[in-house]
């Protein structure tokens, strides 16, 4: 058997060392296959297929690097924020974003790719991050909006998450997805009044959901006939669900609680399909969607441009760390001595 997942063995073998690396990669192989079958979870010490690697570490940091840079058009409005109690609500959530950045940054090191290296590839813009997050927040209902729709699409996409087969990324999506239940609650609840408020403030709402609606809907990813990851992370049970199967789900839910708020979806063709039970939405602008991806979207060199400025100005935060836990480390061995 051909030697699959050698990463760490040196180029150079003996024939024997060949064989026994490749028993253990069939062994491993073996058991991979049993887990997938059985529905239960990889850890990170156990074998894995290199492409199950690379994929976890595609979504993972991408997932991260959305949760870091979604900070920013929120943290905008914190200061303008329209009273004190609003102030320290949307500075609870970004800081909750930040949190989630932490563990899903911390479930793409226990594959093996350091936290550095991953934000090397956000700054120089190598990586990718949700495309929902390069449009810009015009108005405080931006944020009821933001909440709403995108943290609302968020959670339909993440809550499956929960179950996914790697278990670092399973568990951190536990406490991810409680905290973004809140996140949707806080933003419909500031659609809610607005759109309770004067006309002015009504239409003020009315405009934020119909600028995010679309975008919202293309945060699941392009339709599943462009799609391969997709498919792939099915097949290994790290998604659930396909893009499209989610993205029927959350229009569903958005359809009855757009009614709570007394506004409308920016899309006449939504309709309940009797026959595959599903609910379908009007067209998407797929080539915005591409553009977006590829760096070309309204805000994509602002956001990049503020996470490099945020990384250059905390050098000093992570070169302090790194000496006061070298200086613990040699306390350490000096107590050893």
């Amino acid at each position: 058997m051909a030697v699959q997942n050698l990463q760490s063995v040196p180029a150079e073998l003996s024939p024997e060392e060949l064989e026994a690396a490749a028993q253990r990669d069939a062994d491993g192989q073996a058991n991979f296959d049993r887990v997938m079958a059985e529905d239960s979870r990889i850890e990170p010490r156990d074998w894995m297929p290199a492409d199950y690697r690379k994929s976890l570490l595609r979504q993972i940091s991408q997932h991260a690097h959305s949760e870091i840079i979604g900070m920013q058009p929120e943290a905008n409005w914190i200061s303008r924020a329209p009273s004190l109690k609003r102030k320290a609500i949307l500075m609870a959530k970004v800081q909750d974003e930040a949190g989630h950045g932490l563990y899903l940054y911390s479930a793409a090191e226990t594959l093996g790719q350091s936290r550095d290296e991953m934000m090397d590839a956000l700054i120089a813009g190598k990586a990718r991050y949700s495309s929902i997050f390069n449009y810009p927040a015009r108005t405080w209902a931006d944020m009821g909006a933001i909440g709403w729709l995108v943290d609302g699409a968020a959670i339909c996409n993440q809550v499956p998450l929960c179950r996914a087969s790697y278990g670092p990324y399973g568990r951190a999506m536990v406490r991810v997805c409680k905290e973004e239940s809140f996140h949707q609650r806080q933003g419909f609840e500031i659609l809610l009044e607005l759109a309770n408020g004067t006309a002015e403030q009504k239409q003020m709402a009315q405009d934020a959901v119909n600028r995010w609606y679309a975008p919202a809907l293309m945060m699941f990813g392009p339709p599943d006939d462009d799609s391969p990851n997709s498919r792939e992370s099915m097949a290994w049970n790290i998604k659930r669900f396909s893009n499209d199967e989610l993205r029927s789900r959350f229009v569903g839910m958005m359809v009855e609680q757009v009614r709570v708020l007394g506004l409308t979806l920016p899309d006449s063709e939504i309709r309940f399909n009797e026959d595959t039970k599903k609910w379908e939405h009007g067209p998407l602008d797929w080539n915005e969607f591409k553009e977006v991806l590829a760096g070309r979207g309204p805000c994509n060199a602002q956001r990049l441009e503020r996470r490099r400025e945020a990384h250059d100005d905390g050098a000093w935060v992570r070169e302090s760390a790194a000496a006061y836990a070298a200086k613990q480390v040699n306390k350490q061995k000096e107590y050893a001595a």
